[in-house]
């Protein structure tokens, strides 16, 4: 029992360093950013509502598809409060896009403005084509 405690972390430590996939030229890929501070993760959590198995990107079939993606990031306190440690918040949100191209790149940026976390979706171009539509964090 104690050696399948202990295989447990490194095998998931094992997909972190594994080298990402070649890319499909056949389906659309999806990369992520965190460019504010305070972001720890984000990480692909499900396609079309399906759990993925490599949270470091999305490859997608063209058209039309639900993205949802695992945010956590600190919060700082401040002010005249007792408690100015960071918190963390964990919230996942949900980007739809209904017009993947094949062979085509994108970009998602997620951010944080004190306790409220956005998400966007860019294209090649560095254009706008999608945001968060739904927020669900946990306190």
């Amino acid at each position: 029992m104690r050696t399948y405690l202990l295989l447990l972390p490194i095998s998931s430590l094992a997909a972190c360093a594994s080298p990402l996939p070649e890319v499909n030229p056949q389906m659309a890929w999806v990369d992520f950013a965190m460019p504010s501070p305070g972001g720890k993760v984000l990480m692909a959590e499900r396609l079309d509502n399906q759990p993925q198995r490599d949270g470091r990107f999305f490859q997608v079939p063209p058209g039309s598809h639900e993205l949802m993606v695992r945010f956590d990031f600190e919060v700082f306190g401040g002010g005249m409060g007792m408690n100015t440690d960071p918190q963390e918040r964990l919230c996942y949100m949900t980007i739809p896009f209904a017009h993947f191209e094949a062979g085509q790149r994108y970009r998602l940026e997620a951010r944080s403005l004190a306790f409220t976390p956005s998400a966007r979706l860019y294209n090649a171009k560095r254009e706008v084509v999608a945001e968060e539509r739904q927020v669900n964090c946990v306190p």
